[in-house]
């Protein structure tokens, strides 16, 4: 049997690049080649597209100049100096701007290839967290009290200000005075022009890994950020894989049983609620009353060794390997 052709974007323009660099090394650690033919298409942070060997150090040196084709004629990639190459179908490693956003979503769609993961729709939709709240609302989900305004009127101190279009935590700030609200729009809007602020919910932060589509879905072990102080900031560390300075992933989650299933069924709402398909990450705060709220959802959540979703995943007894493998299928199905 033929193997699939699967291009694998990674990297990016945007600021989780090397982020999207790492996770695209993870999937290649675990991608059956029996079953496929990885086509590695590395994008440069200045938007640059390089067909390369994989994502080992250097690869931007090494690549070829290429573009993914929206001619559906073509069904794959334009190269420099060579023939097309032709793709069964794309996997996009990517994390953020550009990559999260439906921006490249929409590239495949013009495309014809099947890819992996969500839609335009509801990966633009996830990707402005002041969408996915009022879509969360209308469905029956709690979330934060929040504004897209820079006057945060009644909304009681502290607050968390958040560029509304980005990933990780790159420019949020939680702010306990008004006096230092000037400053934390301003690094917000670093990274975007659109600013949330938002009231802070008392609970711990537990997550939820989701995989399939419709009503086919699989959840992973829920789990839970123990903070020492301050707030969760993933990817803000200098060695994430080395640990956080005041975070502590604790999978399966120390919480009861009800809590834990409340948590799952509500990433799926949340899921099917924001039109979500492939595999996403639904992050929640738990209250101290057992009720939980929305925090956000990622759409292609990170994949590297020290990422939560393939820790959850495997914590429920997938392995990364089987989680590939389905979300291929599951693309190729579509």
């Amino acid at each position: 049997m033929a193997r699939l052709k699967v291009g694998i974007l990674f990297g990016g323009a945007g600021e989780e690049h090397p982020i999207s660099v790492k996770s695209a090394r993870e999937v290649a650690r675990h991608l059956d080649r029996a079953k496929y033919e990885p086509v590695w298409i590395g994008i440069t942070t200045d938007g640059a597209w390089r067909l390369c060997d994989g994502p080992q150090v250097g690869w931007e040196a090494r690549g070829r100049p290429a573009s993914l084709s929206p001619d559906r004629g073509v069904r794959g990639l334009l190269v420099r100096g060579q023939d097309a190459v032709a793709l069964d179908l794309v996997f996009p490693v990517l994390h953020g701007r550009l990559g999260e956003d439906g921006a490249v979503q929409g590239l495949l769609e013009l495309s014809g290839l099947p890819y992996v993961g969500c839609d335009v729709q509801s990966s633009a939709l996830c990707m402005d967290k002041s969408l996915t709240y009022l879509v969360a609302r209308s469905a029956g989900i709690a979330t934060p009290d929040f504004t897209v305004s820079e006057d945060p009127g009644a909304l009681p101190y502290p607050l968390f200000v958040k560029p509304a279009r980005s990933g990780s935590s790159f420019g949020v700030s939680k702010v306990s005075v008004p006096e230092d609200l000037r400053a934390a729009i301003d690094a917000a809007r670093r990274f975007d022009r659109k600013v949330l602020i938002e009231a802070a919910v008392a609970g711990s932060e537990v997550g939820c890994a989701v995989l399939g589509d419709g009503d086919d879905l699989l959840t992973g072990e829920v789990d839970r950020i123990a903070l020492s102080h301050g707030f969760f900031r993933i990817h803000q560390e200098d060695a994430p894989e080395f640990g956080s300075d005041n975070s502590t992933p604790i999978v399966p989650a120390d919480i009861p049983d009800e809590a834990r299933a409340l948590v799952q069924a509500t990433a799926k709402a949340v899921y099917r609620a924001l039109g979500c398909r492939g595999l996403a990450r639904v992050d929640l705060f738990l209250r101290a009353d057992g009720t939980v709220v929305l925090n956000e959802v990622n759409t292609l959540p990170g994949l590297t060794s020290y990422s939560r979703y393939p820790r959850m995943m495997a914590a429920a007894g997938l392995s990364m390997g089987a989680v590939i493998d389905r979300l291929v299928d599951a693309a190729v199905a579509r």
